[in-house]
């Protein structure tokens, strides 16, 4: 039983690892990947032995951070798909640690935009020329920033905490 609580655990942080690089490669987050982390979230809650009103407590919180990332998309600051995948990692933080998640979010959304900022800045850009489309698509003054990276790194700090975390690891 072990084997498999732990292989549903690992569905979160390889699934927000993907979406963090499709955002980095492409600057989109396909439906599937929040989908996927949303499908995945009732079976290794169920394996992990988290009761039924956590899971409702989960869900409330992922609702919640629907209607957050809704709003945030509604004001431009984020996009679609980083509204939903900030949605799916809430579900699977549950509460109290939605709370430090969307702090290590925000922290690593700083750090993010430090790091663009410096890369489209003129002493690096020349360097940046030379790279990958992905690359020099990050590299133009000016250009989106992919929340997503920031929402994966959040939800991997936080995930330690998360209540479906502790009960399987203990």
């Amino acid at each position: 039983m072990q084997i498999l609580q732990i292989s549903l655990l690992l569905v979160f942080p390889a699934l927000a690892i993907v979406g963090a690089l499709k955002d980095l490669t492409s600057y989109t987050i396909p439906n599937w990947i929040s989908l996927a982390l949303i499908a995945a979230f009732v079976p290794a809650a169920l394996a992990g032995g988290v009761g039924l009103p956590q899971i409702g407590l989960c869900l409330a919180t992922g609702l919640g951070a629907l209607v957050l990332g809704m709003g945030m998309f509604a004001a431009g600051w984020i996009g679609g798909g980083d509204g939903k995948l900030l949605a799916a990692c809430a579900l699977w933080m549950g509460w109290p640690a939605v709370a430090p998640f969307l702090l290590y979010t925000a922290l690593a959304g700083g750090a993010l935009t430090l790091a663009l900022l410096t890369l489209r800045s003129g002493w690096v850009a020349p360097m940046v020329a030379g790279g990958p489309a992905w690359v020099r698509r990050l590299g133009r003054s000016g250009g989106d920033l992919p929340y997503g990276v920031a929402i994966a790194a959040g939800a991997l700090i936080a995930f330690p905490k998360a209540l479906l975390a502790q009960g399987v690891l203990g």
